[in-house]
């Protein structure tokens, strides 16, 4: 988890930064559809990448899926703690549960 808040940590301080020096800025400044499209268009790729690539493509993938998540995040201005704790609040509850509860 070192390695996520770092990296949370870097997206913050390079949301305040020019785009013509951070990707995440150029990000930034595109704004929030742009940023939630990349997240799914890695997503997209995740998946593809899972159905029918190598273990490494997925592992790459996976790791653009967390990075662009972060983006996203850092975006909305949501700490990555309060998606962890959030996990830590659904942890020994059955998914099928989970997911019936949050049901109209």
């Amino acid at each position: 988890m070192d390695t996520l808040a770092r990296l949370e940590a870097t997206i913050k301080q390079r949301l305040g930064a020019s785009p013509d020096e951070s990707y995440v800025a150029k990000l930034h400044a595109r704004g929030l559809p742009v940023i939630a499209r990349k997240l799914g268009e890695e997503a997209v790729e995740a998946i593809t990448a899972a159905l029918s690539g190598s273990p490494e493509e997925l592992t790459g993938e996976a790791a653009d899926v967390l990075f662009h998540l972060l983006v996203l995040l850092a975006e909305k201005d949501i700490p990555l703690a309060d998606v962890l704790g959030e996990l830590e609040r659904r942890e020994g509850v059955s998914g099928l549960d989970e997911k019936a509860a949050r049901q109209p």
